[in-house]
């Protein structure tokens, strides 16, 4: 038995923004408001929505997250227990959310998600990424926000890059439904039908919509949003990140961990996609057409590593994490790592 946690309201739609403040007004929790936000969207629409509560009588302070790390972390958790907001706001990307989403479980402060960028299949779920002490990722289960406000007309303007991202976090879940149940047949790990089915579905609904993403229309854009959030309900329901983050993840992160400078966790997420499907024996060439259609990188040119830290992190991505995937216990050789890039066409 587990407890399913979901967001109370999910609002999606042009100009939603404008209605944040009546919204939180509606969640009765207080007026007393953290809004937590990056340096670079702050700029563009963080002091934007700081201005937008403050004119609606709410008191509002405001921090920068620069990091998504467990220092981040615990000086926000400070600041937290020294203001005793009643919500904390977070208005951002990838980092902003999960920084702000560990730091409310921590501090029992709720908070709600306003997503400036549809990168990454965190702006709904309970999982917050953040780097450990040690320089390894981290994956925390938490709570979902209590409320996502999407505004599809913000996030249309935001860099293509980001979006073409967002599309590889969700075709990597093609990948993760089959390591989770390859898990369950060579492990007996249990994960529901219902979850890993709403996962692959929000995959399959990027892919039929390839080109109205690619074009980086409201509706587009709004079909990858829904995906992203049924992402992070699948997430929920199954009580892990397992519908959502198998094999492909774990060579993403075995990137963050050895490449000079990594990509965008989607980017990664995408072409990790390609190989790991490879090796599931499912049509990769299709996968990597529609990240190709998308603008997303298929190979280690695009994303800007070196081959040699690819065959790398593919021979130690079964470390990563304690999830059985594809790449089973003992992971692959250097070899093995270096045909299954070559044939894949990820190195030349």
């Amino acid at each position: 038995m587990h407890e399913i946690e979901l967001p109370l309201k999910v609002i999606i739609g042009m100009d939603v923004l404008k209605r944040l403040p009546s919204l939180i007004k509606k969640l009765n929790l207080g007026n007393d408001l953290l809004v937590l936000t990056g340096p670079h969207v702050y700029e563009i629409i963080g002091k934007d929505v700081i201005s937008l509560l403050v004119d609606s009588h709410y008191e509002v302070q405001y921090q920068i997250v620069r990091t998504s790390t467990l220092n981040e972390v615990r000086q926000i958790e400070e600041i937290v227990k020294e203001i005793k907001p009643s919500i904390m706001i977070a208005v951002g990307g990838g980092k902003v959310i999960d920084v702000t989403k560990y730091t409310s479980y921590l501090t029992h402060i709720p908070f709600v998600s306003v997503p400036t960028a549809a990168s990454h299949d965190g702006i709904a779920s309970p999982v917050a990424s953040i780097k450990l002490d040690d320089g390894r990722p981290g994956s925390f289960f938490t709570k979902p926000p209590i409320m996502v406000v999407a505004d599809v007309s913000v996030i249309s303007k935001a860099p293509k890059r980001l979006t073409a991202s967002g599309c590889g976090d969700v075709i990597g879940k093609i990948t993760a439904v089959r390591d989770a149940r390859l898990a369950r047949v060579i492990k007996g790990e249990y994960v529901g039908d219902y979850a890993l089915s709403l996962a692959l579905m929000s995959a399959k609904l990027v892919m039929r919509n390839a080109s109205l993403i690619a074009k980086g229309s409201p509706e587009g854009i709004r079909v990858l949003l829904e995906a992203l959030i049924s992402c992070g309900t699948a997430m929920a329901i199954a009580g892990s990140s397992k519908p959502c983050s198998g094999s492909e993840h774990l060579f993403s992160h075995a990137l963050d961990l050895i490449a000079p400078r990594p990509a965008l966790h989607g980017e990664q997420v995408g072409v990790g996609t390609i190989m790991m499907s490879y090796l599931h024996g499912l049509k990769w060439k299709r996968i990597r057409g529609f990240l190709k259609q998308v603008g997303a990188p298929i190979n280690a040119k695009e994303l800007g590593i070196e081959p040699e830290y690819i065959i790398r992190a593919l021979t130690i991505a079964h470390k990563m994490r304690k999830r059985y995937t594809i790449l089973g216990e003992s992971g692959l050789t250097w070899k093995a790592a270096e045909a299954l890039a070559r044939e894949t066409e990820v190195i030349e």
